[in-house]
């Protein structure tokens, strides 16, 4: 199959498919045409590569291991596949503490909003006209 089909079935456009390539994520047979060949087998690998980046995974760890993931709606990394599942781990490990920095972060904003309307009730309004120096 053509890239165009690939797009359509896995609904991942041209340009993405592409870039997968790129980065080492799909790898089609180059006809003498220049074409690229797709196989059915890489609708699945679109879909898991789709997955794990909604996992939150860079491309480059998910180039490393996604020889080793299998299945379809269900991801499953089988236990002979130990250092993808540590780099699974280390990435699960890296979201959470951002997790935890970007809840503080809005624990932050939310203590700036709250402030803000006592705040802006006790600043009086500038005449117009007035100039600040």
């Amino acid at each position: 199959m053509r890239i165009g089909d690939l797009a359509h079935e896995t609904g991942v456009n041209r340009r993405l498919l592409r870039y997968y390539e790129e980065q080492g994520l799909l790898r089609p047979v180059r006809l003498t045409n220049g074409y690229r060949e797709y196989t059915e087998a890489d609708i699945a690998t679109v879909r898991n590569i789709r997955a794990l980046l909604a996992a939150g995974l860079p491309t480059a760890v998910i180039a490393r291991g996604l020889h080793c993931v299998q299945g379809g709606d269900e991801l499953l990394v089988p236990s002979d596949c130990p250092t993808f599942i540590e780099d699974l781990r280390r990435e699960r490990a890296h979201l959470a503490k951002m997790i935890t920095r970007l809840q503080s972060s809005q624990e932050m904003l939310d203590a700036i909003l709250d402030a803000a309307p006592r705040q802006a009730a006790d600043v009086r309004p500038k005449p117009a006209g007035h100039v600040a120096r």
